[in-house]
């Protein structure tokens, strides 16, 4: 079989700019994708307590599950006997599918990483597993994701001292994580899966630069800036991916993997960035912390227990046009998985919606007035 570089069926359109941000259009198998966009995270194939309508009534246009877990269980076989991840679950619009190397290098106490890959001792069983940059590859393609992504090695970001960022152990890591991209992109099968390599560096704006001008030179489908939101500061992290983004083809979609807060995903989409996923809004709204267009809320606090205002009077969510904030925190205080879920899905909204507004502003040129907006009530606790 011949070696598969690019996938079928797969293309970005960019329609408007306003300096490096930009409004695209993200061609896959499965559907058409208005970027910059958020994939909320269905890790196991589901959105924890949230159905694929109210996703999509959402605004959701993909979304992210993890191949080490559908690995684990119920098995990528299991997962492609049912119709891969599209007839699995019900989601017939696009699916991502992060590699897993995040969750396993997680597992530090239980796992070894060497040129091989990652052998690890599951927590499900207690068998020992490996992943490698093929074998990552082959699981995705059987899970039927249209957009897989490569394996890489991802470190915290550790800083000595002096205050400086530590680079030797991240360009080890970086260089390995090359490498392995080299190996999955060797590795592909499957013509209708796009595969996405995975920047690395930490902080360092040398490593990132050099990591980003290796990769794009073995031609992947797109590219996604890993290792980030683990110890760097918010300047750090800003530099970090603009440095990259510039050495990375314009014509290819760009991803910051598990950003974070609202600001942290504007900060991204004004460097050029086009796909976000993060486990904060669903995270945070099961424990009664929601995100508004005035601030923070946390609803546990007891001087909402008689708050008759919606969580946000300029969300159309569910949890917005039905309930007060008195009822709510009634909810979340007593434990209730209702409260747990309308609060998750209010933050899904918030930020399906917040990079709706992202689009519409870089269409219109005033996507630099937004980031100011959000930027200023970022640090705002109601």
């Amino acid at each position: 079989m011949s070696v598969i570089t690019r996938a079928e069926g797969f293309g970005l359109e960019v329609l408007d700019r306003e300096g490096a941000a930009r409004r695209a259009r993200l061609v896959t198998p499965h559907g058409v994708i208005e970027t910059p966009t958020f994939m909320p995270v269905a890790t196991y194939g589901a959105v924890r307590g949230v159905s694929f309508q109210e996703l999509a009534e959402a605004g959701a246009q993909i979304l992210l599950s993890n191949t080490y877990h559908l690995h684990e269980r119920p098995g990528e076989d299991t997962v492609a006997s049912l119709g891969g991840l599209h007839g699995f679950t019900g989601w017939d619009g696009p699916w991502l599918t992060d590699s897993g190397g995040f969750q396993v290098t997680s597992l530090a106490d239980r796992a070894k990483t060497d040129e091989t890959g990652v052998t690890f001792t599951s927590p499900l069983d207690g068998r020992r597993r490996q992943l490698t940059p093929e074998n990552t590859i082959a699981i995705q393609e059987a899970l039927g994701s249209d957009i897989a992504m490569v394996l890489d090695e991802c470190l915290p970001i550790d800083h000595d001292e002096a205050g400086r960022t530590a680079t030797r152990e991240m360009q080890r890591a970086m260089e390995r994580t090359l490498r392995w991209a080299e190996r999955a992109q060797a590795a592909r099968r499957r013509r209708a899966q796009a595969v996405f390599a995975i920047v690395q560096g930490g902080a360092s704006e040398t490593l990132r630069r050099a990591s980003a001008e290796s990769t794009a030179q073995i031609e992947f489908d797109g590219y996604a800036h890993g290792g980030l939101g683990l110890g760097e500061s918010r300047e750090e992290r800003r530099a970090a991916v603009a440095t990259a983004n510039a050495a990375l083809p314009d014509d290819r979609p760009r991803y910051l993997m598990g950003l974070g807060r609202p600001i942290d995903l504007l900060d991204g989409v004004a460097a050029g960035v086009d796909l976000f996923d993060c486990v904060v809004p669903t995270r945070n709204g099961r424990h009664g912390l929601v995100f508004t267009s005035q601030g923070t809320v946390s609803l546990r606090n007891a001087g909402y227990a008689r708050d008759q205002d919606p969580i946000d009077p300029a969300c159309a969510c569910p949890a917005c046009r039905h309930h007060s904030r008195g009822y709510l925190r009634h909810l979340v205080k007593t434990g209730e998985s209702l409260g747990r879920r309308l609060s998750a899905l209010h933050n899904l909204t918030y930020y399906l919606t917040l990079l709706t507004q992202a689009r519409e502003a870089i269409r219109e040129n005033r996507f630099a007035a937004l980031h100011a907006d959000v930027e200023a009530i970022a640090d705002v606790r109601l």
